[in-house]
C-alpha cells in the first residue's frame, strides 16, 4: 500500500446514491447489509458484508477504482486498486 492514491485525488465531485438500494440486489431479490457509489459510473452497490458483494463485483468488471460510503453520516472512499480509504 502506498501512501499516495492518484485515484481519490482525482475525484472532484463526489457522486451520491439516487435510491438508497443494491441495484443488484433489487434485480435479484436479494438484501443487503450497506450500501457503496461508484465515483466513475454512479451505480450504487452492496459491500462485501453483504452476500453478494456487488461493489467489490462492479470493480472487478468495471476497473472503476474508486467508491463511497452512502450510508447516512459516513463521509468517506475507498480505492480498490490502490485499498486506500480517505474522508471527504
Amino acid at each position: 500500500m502506498s501512501d499516495f492514491c492518484e485515484h481519490l485525488d482525482s475525484i472532484h465531485k463526489i457522486k451520491t446514491a439516487k435510491e438508497f438500494v443494491c441495484e443488484e440486489c433489487i434485480k435479484t431479490g436479494s438484501t443487503w447489509v450497506h450500501l457503496r457509489t461508484c465515483q466513475t459510473c454512479g451505480v450504487t452497490l452492496c459491500c462485501d458484508d453483504s452476500p453478494h458483494k456487488h461493489a467489490t463485483k462492479h470493480y472487478h468488471r468495471s476497473g472503476h477504482p474508486v467508491v463511497i460510503s452512502s450510508e447516512p453520516g459516513e463521509r468517506w472512499l475507498w480505492c480498490f486498486v490502490d485499498k486506500m480509504m480517505a474522508e471527504y
